[in-house]
């Protein structure tokens, strides 16, 4: 392998270096507290590293006969990826220190579960595609329930475990079906197949299409795949819970985007029919049945869900356009959920953890500053305007209407209004309602996460941030518009 190929997976092999060394660390430091914060810093570090590495990258470069494939629109997921991953170890600390769970083995299998989503960003076939998604997977269904003595997160990770391993088998079986017409595995391969004219009728390949696309679906937690999240999300520890709604639904997007963009160009309308199905659904649900939530994490699922969809409508478009806004809300969603989350850590009571909304009443009182973070979270949330969450979903919906897809911005819009109430509940109850007890002091490196995030939220449309992030995120999508050869 030549220093060009070398450098191509030069991120890949510092997460996998980095998880096996501070394995070999770990076990043989002493037990306790104190050696897992020693790895969990160390396996930030790795993430920071790795992260520059991909930042070094440039070009479009293919290995192991375009299995895998390192090009402008893998580095930009991947550098999201990496900052979420360890901005969420570090907001870990404070909540698994008191817990007494930082132990080594969590940072590792975070190191490890990173690395396959990675894997399933540059995955340009669906062996690999496969592989990186089981890697991160297996690392995921462990980390849910690592709580083990908390019935809820064993629930959780065992929930989680079941039907991530019925959404794999049926995306193996639509993969096999796929191969089976094709007679091949790589994207390109199968982009070449399927442009015959016959192949627009064929129903091994339609079928084989909606098999992966459901098992794709399940990852995302898109309609009606979804019904693992709010229990998951509720279950599991909450920085592991803040993991979940980041970094591993925008590898899943990125598995859907080159998949569908990159392998099967040719039969653009079937895809097309099945996304705007899910965008819909997950549109509607997410704004309908996060309404009558009162826990907090039930609530973010269901928004999470909601804006799955939102994310979808860029995909539907069908054109490069649609493409980058599809990565720009998936930056976007990503800093607002680090953001909710960490507030969610923050609040705090002597007897634990607290996740009720009526216990936010009254909070500006209380603790202004924590409350018009929220309220900016929230804003953002809903969509309002100048903030970040409303350019996401401009940026989608912008070429859906563009390509013609009316009914479908027309329902985005909607289902926006309507999601838009239980987020400005919130905002009511925090500066209107009476005052609840207040929570203990903010913890440090908690309330940093959420400070950042918030003066992102807030500042996003600054030509330095804003109009630096479209611009990359145009050049990712220009590179995954090209196309590819045998």
């Amino acid at each position: 392998m030549d220093s060009t190929l070398f450098h191509t997976v030069m991120p890949e092999l510092i997460l996998a270096v980095g998880a096996m060394v501070l394995l070999m660390a770990g076990v043989f430091m002493p037990k306790g507290e104190a050696s897992g914060r020693i790895i969990s810093w160390l396996a930030i570090g790795v993430l920071v590293l790795a992260t520059f590495a991909v930042l070094e990258g440039s070009g479009t470069q293919s290995l192991f006969d375009g299995a895998f494939i390192s090009d402008a629109f893998s580095r930009f997921l991947k550098v999201i990826i990496l900052v979420s991953a360890a901005l969420t170890l570090v907001i870990t600390f404070d909540d698994f220190g008191r817990e007494r769970l930082m132990l080594f083995e969590y940072p590792v299998l975070f190191l490890i579960a990173t690395l396959g989503m990675l894997l399933m960003v540059s995955a340009n076939d669906l062996i690999a595609l496969y592989l990186g998604l089981e890697m991160h997977s297996l690392a995921l269904y462990v980390i849910a329930a690592f709580k083990r003595d908390d019935v809820r997160s064993s629930e959780a990770g065992l929930k989680y475990f079941v039907l991530g391993a019925l959404s794999s088998g049926m995306l193996l079986y639509g993969a096999s079906l796929i191969y089976g017409v094709t007679g091949v595995t790589g994207y390109a391969g199968i982009a070449a197949a399927a442009k015959a004219p016959e192949m627009a009728a064929n129903i091994g390949l339609t079928v084989g299409l909606v098999f992966v696309l459901v098992g794709l679906a399940f990852k995302i937690s898109a309609v009606p795949f979804h019904m693992w999240t709010p229990d998951v999300y509720q279950g599991a520890p909450t920085p592991v819970t803040a993991f979940f709604a980041g970094a591993p639904k925008v590898a899943a997007m990125a598995l859907i985007l080159r998949f569908t963009l990159a392998a099967l160009p040719g039969i653009a309308p079937q895809w097309q029919q099945i996304v705007i199905f899910l965008a819909i659904a997950s549109m509607a649900l997410g704004a309908f049945a996060a309404i009558g939530q009162t826990n907090i994490k039930r609530l973010l699922a269901y928004s999470s869900i909601g804006h799955v969809g939102f994310a979808l409508i860029g995909l539907a478009a069908d054109n490069t356009e649609g493409t980058a806004g599809v990565l720009i809300y998936l930056t976007i969603y990503v800093v607002m959920t680090l953001c909710a989350f960490a507030c969610v850590l923050t609040m705090r009571r002597k007897h634990g953890n607290v996740e009720d909304i009526n216990d936010l009443a009254g909070l500006a009182k209380t603790d202004l500053t924590f409350a018009a973070i929220m309220a900016i979270l929230m804003f953002s949330l809903a969509g309002i305007p100048p903030l970040a969450g409303f350019w996401a979903k401009w940026y989608v919906f912008l070429p859906a209407i563009k390509a013609g897809l009316y009914p479908l911005a027309v329902i985005g819009v909607v289902t926006s209004v309507v999601g838009a109430f239980y987020y400005l509940r919130i905002v009511k109850i925090m500066f209107f309602d009476e005052s609840a007890e207040a929570f203990l002091p903010r913890e440090s490196k908690t309330f940093a996460v959420m400070a950042l995030s918030a003066v992102f939220v807030l500042l996003f449309f600054l030509p330095f941030i804003g109009g630096t992030l479209v611009d990359a995120a145009n050049a990712a999508a220009a590179a995954l518009a090209q196309p590819q050869t045998l």
